[in-house]
């Protein structure tokens, strides 16, 4: 478990890192990590990212074999983008996720219009999975006068932001990458007074104008790196540094460039890891103060009636906004259960109540032992869950037996707690969908589902009473955020774990050699949603099953089978005579390594690190199932292809 502990930060220094670096010892790295986090000036990072280096030179492995990710970064900008190039390598180098190796191309200064502009650039010759551009920041400023009437200098952001925006397309569209694209800091300067809010055409008001458009109006491939928030975050006169400017054309202050370079590395790594999944919570003096079971529902304190009850009540207001994005919510307390549910019940000021929560474990069995059980009923890898308690033995027994878990320890303030909480950065989204805001209420209807298969004798009986019926569709660019989303977070029902972005998965609607669709599926209880995924390539006559990932809710619902009939069903529309499965074996998908042979597929490889499964189009008769399909893909031009092919 990787538990987030303020105070354990503050222990960690920058001697300790060098000791461990000169002994050889694999825990440098973790302790490098730690000190990178913890660290917020340019003078802290600077030795830190020196002895990484070292390290590096002298071949120091990381634990457990763990090798960096490979990573070809470009940063291209209006300004120097030394040092800040070495910096952003440095928090790429220890990025929670397990590391990036980075292979850098710098722009040159202030030439990065002509550098994406011009096709045969060296940019695209480096060929970028993802590219940084910083814009000349001076340049963004209203060139009419200050009392000029809103609509002309909303007009003129408007085409700032336009003409940023269609670089990014270019770029992306020419070099396939995701942009992270850094918007303008706020300047710290009085002038011109308090008429500065009341004028859309001062520096200040205009750049914010800017950068609200350039948020709003971004492609999925943008990814907004939010210099204006970080600076505001710093202090904006401590973020600027007019003579690093002109001697050396620095973007701003050494320490601001020290927030920019973590927030690129933050960002890159959310592009491979999406957000986690579930806030498993402690109650005594977590959710409010006290002991229920030993003060009593009068005694706890929440609510209005002190400073330290308005703060418990404030962090369950917090909480209660995390399922609008996605995130579930559990308890998992040591008490006994009637005396943890009676203030959800009964208390007059609690904020959260017993239906906000999709699992409530109180009871005295050791708390990774619950969160087991959890992960078990709910079909999630305990990777996805974050374990918040103010116990630092309840933190460390779950990191101990619960390793996969991310613990997140709260410190003695609960006017901090959701500040602790925000800034461990586990619980955001890239984007946010329909099926986020109703997660809850689909794991509640999926326990109705249980409680009335437990009640018929034969599986066939209790599938046909579920009502169940599907649409089938090609890949939508308006279902591109929940493709990328499902992508990017299966990880047990998922063939070969290939993770897409948005921008990636658009690429997969342009391209005509890919073949992918989507099934939706409800029932007598409701809608689950989008729930499967598959993306196959077209290579002459075969088939290629690039990407088959299924929510794990809809497993033993028949799901896979009449996904199956629609590959070959669509592998004859475009003239394929076999279809192959490969799967790519990890730590979590084991449940799918027998899929295909399950599905009639015939082994043809059989590896340690890969298996291919063929099935051949004309000798296969589709599986009836107990669902109602009411739309299958339509694949332009799949008529066409379909003439003279027998198997059509």
């Amino acid at each position: 478990m990787n538990a987030i502990d303020a105070p354990a930060l503050a222990s960690v220094s920058h001697p300790t890192v060098k000791a461990l670096w000169s002994e050889n010892n694999p825990k440098f790295w973790r302790e490098l990590g730690l000190c990178s986090l913890r660290a917020s000036s340019f003078a802290e990072v600077l030795p830190l990212s020196t002895i990484r280096k070292r390290a590096v030179k002298q071949g120091l492995e990381h634990p457990d074999g763990a090798t960096p990710v490979a990573l070809k970064l470009a940063i291209v900008g209006g300004c120097s983008l030394f040092p800040f190039h070495d910096l952003t390598e440095h928090f790429l180098a220890v990025a929670p996720c397990g590391g990036f190796r980075t292979d850098l191309f710098l722009g040159d200064y202030d030439n990065y219009v002509s550098e994406i502009l011009e096709a045969d650039s060296p940019l695209y010759q480096f060929a970028p999975d993802v590219v940084v551009v910083i814009p000349a920041f001076q340049r963004c400023r209203y060139q009419g006068r200050l009392f000029d009437p809103a609509n002309a200098a909303r007009e003129q952001a408007q085409q700032s932001a336009t003409q940023l925006l269609d670089l990014c397309r270019t770029l992306h569209e020419r070099s396939k990458s995701e942009v992270l694209l850094v918007n303008y800091p706020l300047l710290p300067y009085f002038d011109p007074g308090p008429y500065r809010v009341r004028t859309l055409a001062s520096d200040w008001s205009f750049r914010k104008q800017v950068n609200i458009e350039l948020g709003l109006r971004a492609q999925p491939y943008v990814n907004i790196c939010d210099l204006e928030f970080l600076s505001a975050q710093r202090g904006t006169l401590a973020s600027t540094d007019e003579r690093g400017w002109f001697e050396s054309k620095q973007p701003c202050s050494a320490d601001l460039q020290v927030d920019l370079a973590r927030e690129v590395a933050h960002i890159v790594s959310g592009l491979r890891a999406g957000p986690k999944k579930i806030a498993v919570l402690d109650l005594d003096n977590t959710l409010w103060g006290g002991v229920v079971g030993d003060d009593g529902l009068d005694g706890i304190v929440i609510g209005d009636t002190s400073p330290r009850a308005e703060a418990f009540k404030s962090f369950q207001h917090f909480l209660k906004t995390l399922p609008e994005r996605g995130i579930l919510l559990a308890v998992c307390s040591k008490n006994d259960e009637d005396k943890a549910l009676e203030p959800f019940e009964k208390h007059p000021e609690m904020v959260l109540r017993r239906g906000d929560f999709v699992s409530f474990k109180a009871n005295w069995r050791a708390k990774s032992d619950n969160i087991r059980e959890m992960a078990r009923e709910l079909n999630l890898g305990l990777d996805s869950f974050v374990f918040i308690d103010d116990n630092p033995a309840e933190i460390e027994i779950v990191r101990q037996f619960a390793p996969e878990v991310t613990g997140i320890l709260l410190g003695s303030d609960p006017a901090l707690y959701a500040r602790e909480v925000m800034n461990a950065r586990l619980f955001e989204p890239r984007t946010i969908t329909v099926e986020d805001a109703e997660r809850t209420e689909l794991y509640k209807q999926e326990a109705q589902r249980q409680t009335l298969e437990s009640s018929f004798a034969d599986m066939d009986s209790y599938l046909e009473s579920l009502s169940m019926k599907c649409v089938i569709a090609e890949f939508r660019p308006v279902d591109v955020p929940r493709i990328a989303q499902l992508i990017g977070r299966s990880n047990q029902f998922n063939c070969t774990t290939r993770r897409r972005t948005e921008a990636e998965v658009q690429q997969v609607i342009d391209d005509p050699a890919y073949c992918a669709y989507t099934m939706r599926l409800e029932d007598r209880f409701g809608d689950y949603g989008l729930i499967a995924v598959v993306v196959a390539r077209v290579e002459g006559a075969l088939f290629l099953i690039d990407t088959w990932l299924m929510s794990c809710r809809v497993l033993k619902r028949q799901v896979e089978e009449e996904t199956v009939n629609e590959m070959v069903r669509l592998a004859a529309l475009r003239g394929c005579n076999r279809i192959r499965g490969v799967y790519l074996p990890t730590k979590k998908n084991g449940m799918v390594r027998d899929l295909y042979p399950r599905m009639g597929f015939s082994t043809v490889l059989d590896q340690p690190e890969r298996r291919e499964f063929d099935l051949v189009v004309s000798a296969y008769s589709p599986t009836p199932t107990k669902i109602t399909v009411l739309g299958r893909a339509a694949l332009v031009g799949a008529e066409t292809t379909a003439r003279g092919n027998p198997a059509a």
